[in-house]
């Protein structure tokens, strides 16, 4: 019972990805001007005159469509958050009976959790600044990634532990893939992702003019609204580009890790097969991006398959780390 419910907790992240990829996406993300209600109420308002406290409309204007967006999205997150409490409780709990019982990596989980409730706020609060809009994204790929590793280590039935030989390189490939979407954060959250229509060059140039200076700034003033981006086009440029070289150094780094491991005969060609179906596929979703203009259901497959390549990536590690017995 206790698996089941981690199992399905697992599949809610994952909506919660996707749910919060579509709000980023579709320029939802403040379509609330507050947290965690809705123009202070816990729905959104139908229109103006249901407005209970005019003064949020002097911050911004009614979309209840954008508005419902973001509150779907915060429904779903606070699900998961009181999903989370119950396995960290649970968790707890069943240790009494079974003493080898995980309880940190849910305590863990649960304090990863409210720290992004933190990151849900200051998204809305700090006006979308990217550092915080990224640092939100990454809590949820780690949310769900550790919900996963939880999944494996409470299976009743365990995989078959396997030869250690590539745990290094899996770890490192892990690392790569990671700073990858991180990557893809810092693209998306400064709207940089429309900075090259075409592919494989940019704006008809293999060296189109950058400005590396102001791209890759973490902090700026507060104050500043970032919806729909504040960099200048060179330095846009020069973080579409940097997320470019970056896909390709993590299509190699995996490519050459699952390639090595189908040759090697490690016991791992289902999941190496997995990990390259998947990366073939985001590969496809990010040129997608590019030459159909970013649209909404290409760019949130985009964030998902991202999801599923680093659960992917887990499994794998958990495979080779796994002491074997």
């Amino acid at each position: 019972m206790y698996h089941r419910f981690v199992i399905f907790v697992c599949l809610l992240a994952f909506a919660v990805i996707l749910l919060g990829a579509y709000t980023r996406l579709a320029d939802a993300g403040l379509g609330c001007p507050d947290w965690p209600g809705c123009y202070g109420q816990m729905t959104v308002p139908a229109s103006e005159d249901h407005v209970l406290d005019k003064a949020y409309l002097e911050q911004r204007e009614l979309e209840p469509a954008k508005g419902w967006k973001e509150m779907v999205h915060r429904y779903f997150a606070g699900m998961l958050g009181l999903a989370v409490l119950i396995i960290a409780v649970w968790s707890w709990m069943r240790r009494r009976r079974h003493p080898e019982q995980a309880v940190w990596l849910p305590t863990f989980l649960l304090a990863l959790v409210i720290f992004q409730a933190a990151l849900g706020m200051w998204t809305v609060t700090l006006l979308l600044k990217p550092v915080v809009v990224m640092g939100h994204l990454l809590g949820g790929f780690a949310t769900f990634a550790l919900l996963v590793l939880l999944a494996l280590r409470t299976a009743p039935r365990k995989p078959p532990a396997t030869t250690g030989r590539w745990r290094h390189a899996a770890a490192a490939a892990l690392i790569v893939l990671v700073m990858q979407i991180a990557l893809g954060g810092w693209t998306s959250s400064n709207y940089a992702a429309l900075a090259c229509l075409d592919f494989p060059t940019c704006q008809g140039s293999w060296v189109p003019e950058m400005d590396f200076d102001e791209a890759f700034v973490m902090w700026r003033g507060l104050g500043v609204n970032y919806e729909y981006g504040v960099l200048e086009h060179p330095a846009r440029t020069a973080i579409h580009v940097t997320h470019r070289i970056g896909a390709l150094v993590t299509f190699l780094f995996l490519g050459w890790l699952l390639v090595g491991m189908l040759r090697s005969g490690s016991g791992l060609a289902g999941p190496a097969l997995l990990l390259g179906g998947l990366l073939l596929l985001q590969v496809a979703l990010g040129i997608g991006n590019v030459l159909l203009h970013l649209p909404l259901g290409v760019a949130t497959a985009h964030n998902g398959v991202a999801a599923l390549l680093l659960v992917s990536l887990v499994y794998l590690n958990y495979r080779l780390w796994r002491p074997q017995h």
